[in-house]
């Protein structure tokens, strides 16, 4: 399983509510579509994070990096409805970081591989 993080800060003016509709709408259609897995929102709790957490955390839950260049790629279908979604929540989008991880130890064992 694949995992791919987004740390979000909103624009000043953005609406919390707004944005959790856009973002569920958006990421419905993803999943779906088949494109993702399935994905979580969470807001920080009492302003609890260091440096570099947003406001807010997606997780996209992901089979393979195959699935998340399926999911990017969704982006150029123009999928009317939910690319609608997605300007939504992005225009109220003012940071992202992101990261990408993968279950550890996982069957594949890159470490190992890496070194012959």
């Amino acid at each position: 399983m694949t995992t791919y993080y987004c740390m979000i800060d909103l624009k000043p003016n953005a609406n919390a509510l707004a944005f959790a509709n856009a973002a569920q709408n958006w990421f419905d259609s993803l999943k779906a579509a088949g494109k993702i897995e399935n994905w979580h929102l969470q807001r920080r709790k009492l302003h609890l994070a260091g440096p570099g957490f947003g406001d807010f955390m997606i997780a996209l839950e992901l089979r393979d990096m195959a699935q998340l260049d399926l999911a990017f790629g969704h982006l150029g279908e123009r999928v009317e409805g939910a690319n609608r979604a997605y300007d939504l929540m992005h225009g109220m989008i003012e940071m992202l970081e992101v990261g990408l991880y993968r279950s550890f130890p996982d069957e594949i064992q890159a470490e190992r591989l890496a070194l012959i």
